[in-house]
């Protein structure tokens, strides 16, 4: 727990209202969308503005107190969960889109804004921008930042990291950092921006971030393609890219995740196939016309039953949304749902479709795949009970298999996800040891003290994944 001494000081710097630390505040926030995780932190800070969040990190690090940034805990990594107990910090004040520049094209707002809100506002503009995570209702643009979030668009327009030109961040010591800016071209010394993108909070706290906008597409086109052979499906998301067509979208869902989908959303999916590739191209009319026209001739040419193109933008957007639900369809089927995020070069991507459902028979566990096939990020999710211990253990085997075929492949253990508590132990697998070293005196340079969300990235236990604490 927090001293006395020292709970007066974080209420003197961010108010009695921004300072929790109920039993019931503290379990709200001991957990975020992970299965299988949690920790109880000691108190629950919710900072007004840079200066405060300056004061808070000095407070946390000359009393060496565990400090935690936190989104809306949507991650599936651990990310956000307090391992190692201290400070969460909440961002539900720091929540404003600060300017929208026209000119320079690009968008300039606080960690806390939640990104569906401000791709809309940036639209109503004319402008776009492309980074789509599932969560994106509720998500915010820090979490997305700290996690470099991808989603459906990411295979023509690229994740999270390909739009943030320019960051404020707080070190450790509570020094305030800027980087970058409204600058198409900047080569002043270390890329800073990047380094704080993807480091999952472990690094400094970002407080505001200068994204890229692009111009809002002309139009758009959504297909449908049913395959009765799984590997036809994944062939087709090859031949589709070497013909140097790159759709927004380009999405699979085998037989098992579409039977949920549909009970889940209702909107007459086909459930008699094996597989559904989900394509959305967009630019001018004439460019997307050529383009569906070119991705339908290569389905049919791999044996697709059926290649249908929606009709109205309502029918689209049904089939975006029921692709977004996939998760939350699949989370109806078990208590307890792993979906993990291992990628691979697209054109490997038939073998790794293959090579899960192997695993899946191998282990006799049941798994379903679904995701951005078009950029080789394949989301296979198992769907089991954390209280049947033997079944727990054959889930964790299967996907350590899974993460060692994706790496063989030429692949990684997450592509949008992040590393935090859940796949620490797999990351030297990917990295090698020479990789967790450079990480590593990254980390105690920018963070001596190690009160960076600690516990993430860096496994103190490889042998096991699993760790609940309290």
């Amino acid at each position: 727990m927090i001293a006395p001494d020292i709970k007066r000081e974080f209420i003197n710097i961010v108010g009695e209202e921004n300072f929790e630390d109920s039993e019931v505040e503290r379990l709200v926030y001991s957990y975020d969308a992970t299965p299988n995780f949690q920790s109880i932190p000691d108190a629950v800070v919710s900072p007004r503005n840079t200066e405060e969040v300056s004061k808070i990190l000095q407070l946390c690090n000359k009393n060496k107190i565990p400090i935690v940034p936190r989104g809306s805990g949507t991650n599936l990594c651990a990310g956000t969960c307090p391992v190692e107990g201290g400070i969460v910090l909440l961002f539900k004040h720091m929540n404003k889109i600060l300017e929208i520049d026209e000119e320079n094209l690009t968008v300039t707002c606080q960690p806390g804004v939640i990104t569906l809100d401000l791709i809309h506002a940036v639209e109503q503009k004319g402008l776009f921008y492309p980074p789509d995570p599932s969560s994106m209702k509720i998500s915010t643009i820090g979490g997305n930042i700290n996690e470099n979030s991808g989603g459906l668009r990411g295979l023509k327009y690229g994740v999270t990291r390909d739009y943030v030109l320019g960051l404020e961040a707080v070190l450790p010591n509570g020094e305030i950092v800027r980087t970058g800016g409204k600058l198409a071209k900047d080569v002043a010394g270390y890329d800073l921006t990047r380094l704080f993108i993807g480091s999952e909070g472990t690094l400094g706290v970002i407080t505001e971030a200068t994204l890229k906008l692009i111009p809002l597409p002309e139009s758009k086109k959504t297909m449908l393609a049913l395959f009765q052979d799984l590997e036809a499906a994944a062939r087709s998301v090859s031949k589709i890219i070497a013909n140097k067509v790159i759709p927004a979208t380009l999405e699979f869902l085998d037989q098992p995740t579409l039977k949920v989908v549909e009970d889940y959303s209702q909107i007459g999916l086909p459930t008699d196939v094996q597989a559904v590739l989900l394509i959305e191209q967009d630019g001018t009319p004439e460019n997307v016309s050529k383009d569906m026209k070119v991705m339908e001739e290569i389905c049919r040419s791999e044996n697709a039953v059926s290649v249908q193109i929606a009709q109205s933008e309502e029918e689209a957007e049904a089939l975006r949304t029921a692709r977004r639900t996939a998760l939350s369809a699949l989370a109806r089927l078990a208590p307890t749902t792993i979906l993990e995020d291992a990628t691979v070069p697209r054109s490997e991507i038939a073998k790794m479709v293959k090579a899960i459902n192997e695993i899946a028979a191998k282990h006799n566990v049941k798994i379903c795949t679904f995701g951005h096939a078009g950029d080789g990020n394949l989301h296979p999710t198992c769907t089991t009970d954390i209280r049947k211990k033997d079944e727990m253990e054959r889930v964790e085997k299967a996907f350590a298999e899974i993460f060692a075929k994706a790496i063989e492949l030429g692949g990684t253990i997450t592509g949008e996800h992040g590393v935090g508590a859940m796949k620490a132990p797999y990351l030297e697998w990917k990295l090698g040891k020479s990789g967790i070293d450079v990480m590593k005196s990254i980390k105690a340079a920018l963070d001596p003290n190690n009160i960076m969300n600690p516990g993430k990235l860096f496994a103190k236990d490889t042998r096991k994944r699993v760790v609940i604490s309290k």
